[in-house]
């Protein structure tokens, strides 16, 4: 049998092995009770068998989630960017604690498979039972790291994705020793394909693309990709974009999101990342319909009450403004963790 031949420095949960091993490990995991331990089993034979595709899944915070087929090649080829990128060395130590069933996870382990970490496994919660072990490099959700900024330390390397970072977790992360990154990416993409610094120097960085990436935007301002390694055709994303150099962007927000009221845009995304130092619960900005403007900003609050003091809005220019504040104590989420706006806004 024709395997993906893995690096000999592949170490999981402190265990070498060759390829044949490895494939006798993983189906030992599929008869564990262990459901995380079962999809690290099934990901594995997968990857290991002589098909050059792996299905998965998108998370569906953007919409209704799908099936994709990604190459083996494309998921080398982000793996060693990555490596490239973090200047990553085989027999560092690595961190899984998010679900093999998405992309995120599975990347994890492909770095590690292609670069030669030695990576360990925990349940992918929220809180986390971190050992006091020290790590070269993790990937967390932004709700993940709220909860463990005691054991960051333990961290060289911390990228962030699957979520917007909010200001507050920003300002937190300033005083922990690990060097924490958010990423830009999706499940087409291979997960992240731009990076951007969160602590040791100004947050407000532009997301910097990885090698072999080239980028532009269309008639939308929306970013367009360029990464034939990743993915055969050229990916026109939703997302409204300043781009400032060949290699840098800033992103705006969501295309789907923006709010035009009486002939001006606006950007939720942008409203919210200024109003965030200033409201304790989860919120975020959406519109209703308007006879007079075509729709108008509302500002959707996750508690009882919709009392919010009024001067918190002096951060806004005058047409940003939310109209009408909403409380709804429950947002509808994603498995993941994010906030499915939509379906949320269907509440009320």
């Amino acid at each position: 049998m024709n395997y993906n031949k893995i690096h000999k420095s592949f170490k999981l949960n402190g265990v070498s092995y060759s390829n044949e091993t490895l494939l006798e490990k993983a189906t030992t995991l599929l008869d564990n009770n262990n459901d995380f331990e079962a999809e690290i089993g099934r990901f594995l034979i997968v990857w290991l068998n002589n098909e050059a595709n792996v299905k998965v899944k998108t998370s569906g915070s953007t919409g209704k989630p799908k099936e994709l087929y990604l190459t083996k090649a494309a998921m080398k080829a982000s793996a060693l960017a990555t490596g490239l990128f973090f200047n990553l060395k085989a027999s560092q130590a690595a961190l899984l604690c998010l679900p093999v069933s998405y992309i995120a996870g599975k990347m994890m382990l492909v770095r590690a498979l292609v670069l030669g970490l030695e990576i360990d496994t925990i349940i992918p919660k929220i809180n986390l039972d971190i050992s006091k072990k020290k790590y070269d490099f993790v990937a967390m959700i932004p709700s993940q790291v709220e909860k463990n900024l005691d054991v960051l330390n333990q961290f060289s390397t911390l990228i962030i994705g699957g979520g917007t970072v909010s200001y507050s977790l920003k300002k937190a992360l300033q005083t922990t020793t690990a060097s924490v990154f958010e990423t830009y990416g999706m499940t087409e993409t291979i997960t992240h394909i731009a990076i951007k610094p969160i602590n040791k120097i100004d947050y407000k960085a532009y997301f910097k693309i990885l090698p072999n990436i080239s980028i532009s935007t269309d008639n939308r301002n929306c970013l367009v990709i360029n990464a034939p390694q990743l993915h055969k055709e050229t990916i026109v994303t939703n997302d409204v974009v300043n781009l400032y150099s060949a290699t840098q962007f800033e992103w705006l927000g969501r295309a789907d999101n923006v709010i035009n009221s009486g002939g001006v845009k606006l950007f939720p995304e942008k409203i919210e990342a200024k109003l965030e130092p200033f409201i304790n619960n989860r919120f975020f900005i959406s519109s209703i319909k308007d006879n007079t403007f075509g729709e108008l900003a509302v500002l959707i609050l996750e508690a009882d009450s919709n009392q919010l003091e009024q001067t918190i809005f002096n951060v806004l220019h005058k047409t940003e403004i939310p109209k009408l504040v909403y409380a709804i104590p429950n947002f509808v989420e994603t498995t993941s963790g994010k906030i499915q706006r939509k379906k949320t806004m269907q509440l009320l």
